[in-house]
């Protein structure tokens, strides 16, 4: 199914079939403030299982999720004080925040050092999606290939046909990725990745 959205103001209809599917173990792709993301609930685990199928990865490499606001990120992922103004100053934005993981946090989405990555993309749709699924959603990128992340909609509704259950397009987006910020340093912050987004702030 694919439903083509018009404009910046959030479509209820598209979000009630996007959490319709989300509760039932579906996958959606999904616009983001940086390229599109794949996603589930977080608390379907086969469902998270089958994005690991769809996008040809190794299940070792663990994947990020996308939560409504700051208190959510607080029940998965341990927040310092000093983590926690940065996290409200540049949040909702084009970044994934590296944080130590909880005992709440599904152990698929851990990484081997027990660190979970977490977003809240500056875009209206995602996350009214995910306020009114009331959990958080998987993120992880569109692409066609390794090198090849996808931010038009017309480059891979074909390759993904069948593969998941709702596009939501909203034509394209940004090309780029969203910047990777690792919090768990008691040195500073560490930059993971530089992509979309200033990351000036964080540089030790």
């Amino acid at each position: 199914m694919k439903i083509e959205l018009h404009g910046t103001t959030v479509n209820t209809q598209a979000v009630d079939t996007a959490v319709d599917i989300l509760k039932n173990g579906g996958l959606i792709i999904y616009p983001t403030d940086t390229v599109y993301g794949i996603g589930c609930d977080i608390t379907k685990k086969a469902a998270i299982e089958r994005i690991y199928r769809v996008k040809g990865i190794e299940k070792q490499k663990p994947l990020s999720f996308v939560c409504s606001d700051i208190k959510d990120i607080s029940k998965y992922a341990k927040i310092s004080t000093a983590n926690y103004r940065d996290l409200r100053r540049y949040l909702p934005g084009p970044y994934t925040f590296i944080l130590p993981g909880t005992r709440e946090a599904p152990k698929v989405l851990l990484s081997r050092q027990k660190t979970v990555g977490i977003r809240i993309p500056d875009h209206a749709l995602t996350l009214a999606i995910v306020e009114a699924l009331g959990n958080p959603i998987i993120s992880t990128s569109v692409n066609i290939s390794e090198q090849s992340f996808a931010s038009d909609p017309q480059d891979f509704s074909e390759y993904y046909e069948g593969k998941v259950d709702l596009i939501l397009d909203s034509g394209p987006t940004w090309a780029e990725l969203s910047s990777v910020i690792d919090m768990t340093n008691d040195d500073g912050l560490m930059v993971i990745r530089e992509g979309q987004g200033d990351i000036s702030w964080c540089q030790v």
